[in-house]
């Protein structure tokens, strides 16, 4: 077993020149495979000073590559130290009420129809004159 780092300590390994990476509460000095890592290492770079365990199951690695972890291992993770994942809530927002829908088009046609009817009144007129 290695020693416990907290995560602000874990965080200022964060170069290409001092590179740790957290994953499954492990962490891993991965500083001398960032040039042989097949993403690249910016991907690895982007990964620092948060807990990368999603970053890392989400692209599928080989068992190999996980085998390979055992080598840069130097402790584990206070988990205490990292915050605790928060589920996204959208803000609430006014809901569609598609029964005020038909409300909606009542009043407009209630406003409309006298205009139209007035305005065709008006043209029969004008064209009706007899002059």
């Amino acid at each position: 077993m290695g020693k416990v780092y907290t995560l602000a300590e874990v965080s200022e390994h964060n170069t290409a020149k001092d590179c740790w990476l957290i994953i499954d509460g492990k962490v891993y000095d991965i500083t001398k495979f960032l040039d042989d890592h097949p993403g690249g290492d910016e991907v690895l770079l982007s990964s620092t000073g948060k807990d990368a365990t999603d970053d890392f199951e989400d692209v599928g690695h080989s068992t190999t590559a996980r085998a390979m972890m055992d080598e840069y291992y130097v402790g584990d993770i206070d988990a205490e130290t990292i915050p605790k994942k928060v589920k996204y809530t959208p803000p609430k927002q006014p809901q569609y009420n598609q029964d005020k829908t038909s409300e909606f088009i009542i009043r407009l046609l209630q406003f409309l129809v006298p205009l139209v009817i007035l305005g065709l009144a008006f043209a029969v007129r004008y064209y009706t004159k007899s002059e």
